[in-house]
């Protein structure tokens, strides 16, 4: 437990200036009070090739409940299985709602690990913090989370290929039909495995819809935290792209139209700048985009590295689109912990398609970035980044 409490490594993802209202609930649940209920009736393990993303789920879910009269009740492990809610729950109506997603692995040394886990705990507290939801210990959720993938070890794929997905959720379940903070809430975890993002195990360049009438997020609101109701909308816009031919959406903000994120990922451009440098741009933590722990990982590597400049600021598509007639961009690419990284081959802007040389320049950084990390995830490398679960 104390080396998950203290799986922070790199720099802090950005902290919101002041809080929300959710301190007063700053008692947390303990870890040491889990209690674990076996599931007798396990399921067959499916095969790692047939996996599809979020579609299958292991023998135990960990819950723990929360109201306003008594605080935290103990962690609980038990068999996966339907959680019974009262219709008028807050959830269900007001999206008073956030999860995470993160992963577990399964080394070349048959250990299994998680990827700088307390980075996720962290956004996921400030997430709470921002839905009045109460808050609670991140290092105690930690741990509960490690027993549960612990508990469900065998469901992490015997392969280099896959991995389990984790997904802690917490809801306001209060029966109440006013806008208002809730008094009881839920957290509970889900975890399955999972195959590769690219089916074929090699990277597979994606088509982006740039269109400024769509907007995600913007200042003031909640773009930058993982709530459930930042996802939903973004669906319609989606099935447009898909429309007019693309696979993803680029997504716009401002008069300036400034690139944010691509689909549900950070974006990253490897390009030569106006005074010849090479350089790394990705977007800032301003409040319109998800500080990712992949986006983090990427710029710790990056700077460590010491071989190009980079840089966290706006671009807007003016700037973009001259750089690409200049030939100046050498790889555009998401990053997130779906598929680590994801090459960007084409963009749809105003009618017009623009060409990316992404898989043209190898993409030899979005490999390299793809490889150092996988490496530290299945323990071909070792990392502070990736604490043992067993």
């Amino acid at each position: 437990m104390a080396a998950l409490r203290s799986a922070l490594y790199g720099r802090l993802l950005q902290a919101p200036p002041f809080s929300f209202g959710s301190l007063r609930f700053a008692s947390s649940f303990k870890a040491a009070d889990l209690a674990i209920e076996r599931n007798p009736a396990c399921k067959p393990k499916p095969d790692p090739s047939t996996l599809v993303f979020g579609k299958q789920f292991s023998d135990h879910m960990l819950t723990i409940n929360w109201s306003e009269k008594e605080g935290w009740e103990a962690p609980q492990i038990k068999p996966f299985q339907n959680l019974s809610l009262h219709p008028a729950s807050s959830a269900l109506h007001y999206s008073i709602e956030l999860f995470e997603g993160m992963k577990a692995f399964r080394g070349v040394d048959n250990h299994i690990r998680l990827f700088r886990p307390m980075l996720n705990m962290e956004r996921m507290h400030r997430s709470a913090d921002r839905s009045c939801l109460p808050l609670f210990d991140k290092g105690e959720l930690l741990e509960c989370i490690r027993k549960l993938v612990e508990v469900d070890q065998e469901w992490v794929p015997y392969s280099q290929d896959a991995s389990l997905y984790i997904r802690p959720t917490f809801i306001g379940t209060e029966p109440s039909l006013g806008v208002s903070r809730t008094g009881k809430a839920m957290i509970f975890v889900i975890v399955g495995p999972v195959g590769p993002y690219f089916a074929t195990g090699s990277f597979n360049p994606v088509s982006l819809l740039a269109d400024p009438s769509f907007v995600r997020a913007w200042q003031g609101g909640v773009g930058a935290y993982k709530m459930g109701g930042n996802y939903g909308p973004t669906i319609a816009v989606q099935n447009e792209a898909v429309k007019r031919g693309c696979q993803q959406v680029l997504w716009l903000y401002g008069e300036q139209e400034e690139i944010t994120e691509v689909g549900t990922m950070n974006l990253f451009i490897y390009w030569t700048n106006e005074k010849g440098e090479k350089e790394l741009l990705t977007p800032p933590l301003d409040g319109i985009i998800l500080p990712g722990v992949t986006r983090q990982s990427l710029l710790d590597l990056a700077r460590e590295w010491g071989e190009f400049k980079v840089t966290e600021r706006t671009m807007g598509m003016k700037e973009l689109l001259g750089a690409l007639d200049a030939g100046r961009i050498q790889e555009v690419f998401g990053a997130g912990t779906a598929c680590v990284v994801c090459p960007v081959g084409s963009l749809l802007y105003r009618g017009k398609t623009y060409e990316i040389p992404t898989m043209q320049n190898g993409p030899d950084l979005a490999k390299r970035f793809h490889k150092d990390l996988t490496d530290i995830q299945y323990g071909r490398k070792p990392s502070e980044w990736a604490p043992l679960v067993v």
